[in-house]
């Protein structure tokens, strides 16, 4: 029962979420992108499928973020606004239950969508005789993963703050995941302890993202170590897990 709740919410979400016009102006504006890599391709010479490659998995990697922070703060803010919250919960269904299957609904719009674009990036980079190889579905599996983090991201502060403020905090911990290494050269090179201490604090608090992006060896045809794509892929996970799990606990906690 606890399963079936999960999967029908988890659908009831996918089906909202595809008749959201959002999701289809988003999926037009990866495919210009990709289409533009084409022509900007083709005023350089020398690095030509490269630009086309970094620039389509680029695309790719910006429009599933923009989708899942922009629908993921909506996925329960937007149930409260509307105050259907309270016939769901009036249901035999528990909020654990109702944050999960938000989640998976909203992880299995970003995989048709991820489908889609990987279809057309395909063909774009077949179109221009650039190579396909392993190392750019390692990239592609990798931006997934760090979508659904974001994902995460977006569904936790949307459980306890208003659309707006989730959209902020949400987009800033993905600026601050994709700058942690930074910040531990920050700390190691300070002379203040204050410093110290709160770079490396968003050093150890914060997902690193970068740790995800492998866009760059894609574009030049080097994959990673299997070893590398199972670890980073797992982190992650483990990192999207812990999120839903405190946006279970602080749903639980909300007084409807």
């Amino acid at each position: 029962m606890t399963v079936w709740c999960i999967l029908v919410i988890a659908f009831n979400t996918f089906r909202e979420n595809l008749r959201d016009r959002i999701l289809y102006n988003l999926l037009f504006f990866a495919l210009l992108l990709i289409g533009v890599s084409v022509l900007l391709g083709d005023l350089t010479i020398a690095e030509q499928k490269k630009i086309v490659t970094d620039m389509g998995l680029g695309a790719i990697n910006l429009v599933g973020v923009i989708i899942a922070v922009f629908v993921g703060i909506g996925l329960v803010s937007k149930e409260i606004e509307r105050r259907t919250v309270y016939t769901i919960m009036a249901r035999p269904i528990s909020r654990p239950q109702f944050i999960l299957g938000k989640y998976l609904g909203l992880a299995l719009t970003l995989t048709v969508n991820a489908v889609i674009m990987l279809g057309v990036f395909l063909a774009t980079l077949w179109m221009d005789q650039a190579p396909i190889h392993g190392a750019l579905f390692q990239a592609i599996q990798l931006i997934y993963v760090e979508w659904l983090v974001v994902t995460a991201l977006a569904l936790f502060f949307s459980t306890f703050s208003s659309s707006t403020l989730s959209a902020i905090m949400t987009l800033s911990f993905y600026v601050i995941g994709h700058l942690t290494e930074d910040f531990k050269g920050i700390a190691q090179k300070s002379h203040s302890e204050a410093v110290k201490a709160v770079m490396n604090g968003l050093y150890y608090l914060c997902p690193n993202l970068e740790v995800l992006n492998v866009k760059g060896q894609a574009a030049m045809g080097q994959a990673v170590l299997p070893s590398y794509q199972a670890l980073a892929s797992l982190y992650g996970l483990l990192y999207a897990a812990l999120l839903i799990t405190a946006a279970c606990v602080v749903f639980q906690r909300r007084d409807f």
